[in-house]
């Protein structure tokens, strides 16, 4: 008999309380050093205090009127993100995965609206977008679209790093460009920047849109706002989530002027996109985040773990093979199965995300103290020590 939880996760045998800071409680009272944070969600970690205070403040005010109104939260959220980026404007979502639908709309209707037949994305092997009809035509891979089908069309799939292909991939007929400045389910596969500043010349030279997607990535993780400001470049069109509602379901979708023009009433909507509660607290978020001495912060610490994580590597070379990533997005490369490296983890109290590539995945909330980092190399230390002697 099939469970009343749909069974489409592997779930660790595992169930959280309580969290607070980098820590999360398990039913049986066990603490766990969380280096997950809700995969990259829980930017400032468990039970912030200034989130907790934002969605009880929000919460005994209003929680839901829907877009047929204007939404003060939402307004304060979407000055924030255009003060602070590249962006003219904000459309909210739930989550990532509808950012992506509304960004390959965008991009399509952008053309449609000049009377223009363009409408391919061009995408990259190990790409993940989401989990929707267009986020799995995105990946093409058979893992995400397998027995899916017709997948949506429209979609050219060119091999991460081949810049031949990727040159040859974008024609008159390309409306957009779509790839994540580092891959997280793809195992964490940073785009170097002189990569990304070619992609942005290419799109400039043929007029195809730029989209971003630093659903992942962004919101300070790499100890930017968005990592593709190391680049010194911006998208046309970005997707946003995760990081942005600190542990509340939010996302967005921040374009130019130009990208969005075509966006005009009626051409989009969501009845929850943009919500009170989420807007306050993603609000409260931006405001922390932005703060400079904050990113620094950020910078310092992510420069400490992969210190003692290259170390870790050299410690155990019959476990792992690496480190990469940047920020504290980090994955260690293993030579063991990355599902044994997680689960020693587990016995360790100690958790993180596997992907592909055989990558062990770190993305430890941004508030992260010197010595979580410690304890957290100390325990992925036994683990890799048990690991070692099976």
């Amino acid at each position: 008999m099939i469970a009343s939880v749909l069974p489409t996760y592997a779930r660790a045998p595992l169930s959280f309380v309580r969290g607070e800071g980098t820590w999360l409680t398990a039913e049986d009272g066990t603490r766990y050093l969380d280096m997950g944070a809700g995969i990259a969600v829980n930017a400032l970690g468990h039970a912030h205090p200034a989130l907790v205070e934002a969605l009880t403040e929000q919460a005994q005010a209003l929680w839901h009127v829907s877009n047929l109104y204007e939404i003060g939260a939402q307004r304060r959220l979407a000055d924030l993100l255009v003060a602070h980026t590249f962006a003219d404007t904000c459309f909210f979502t739930n989550s990532g995965t509808e950012a992506c639908e509304l960004a390959v709309k965008m991009a399509r209707k952008h053309w449609s609206a000049q009377g223009e037949d363009r409408t391919e994305i061009v995408t990259f092997s190990g790409c993940f977008h989401g989990r929707s009809g267009a986020a799995i035509a995105a990946s093409g891979s058979e893992k995400m679209a397998g027995g899916f089908g017709p997948l949506m069309p429209g979609f050219v799939h060119v091999d991460w790093g081949d810049h031949d292909a990727l040159k040859a991939a974008v024609t008159d007929r390309t409306a957009a460009v779509l790839i994540e400045p580092i891959q997280g389910e793809g195992g964490i596969r940073p785009l170097p920047d002189q990569c990304l500043r070619g992609l942005r010349e290419l799109c400039d030279d043929t007029g195809a849109l730029l989209i971003l997607d630093e659903v992942q990535c962004g919101m300070g993780r790499t100890g930017r706002l968005f990592a593709h400001e190391w680049a010194g470049v911006t998208p046309d069109i970005m997707m946003v989530a995760k990081g942005i509602g600190g542990g509340f379901p939010l996302g967005a979708v921040l374009a130019t002027e130009g990208a969005a023009a075509a966006m005009t009433p009626g051409t989009h909507g969501s009845t929850y996109g943009g919500n009170p509660l989420a807007c306050a607290v993603g609000a409260k978020v931006m405001e922390i985040v932005v703060d400079p001495a904050f990113l620094a912060e950020v910078g310092r610490k992510a420069a400490l773990l992969r210190q003692k994580l290259e170390g870790l590597v050299a410690g155990h070379p019959d476990v792992y093979e690496g480190v990469r990533g940047q920020g504290l997005m980090l994955g260690l490369v293993a030579r063991a199965p990355v599902a044994d490296v997680v689960n020693a983890g587990y016995a360790q109290h100690l958790l993180t995300v596997p992907a592909a590539e055989n990558t062990q995945r770190l993305l430890p909330p941004l508030t992260i103290s010197d010595n979580d980092i410690a304890e957290a190399v100390a325990r992925l230390d036994r683990a890799a020590t048990a690991l070692g002697h099976g």
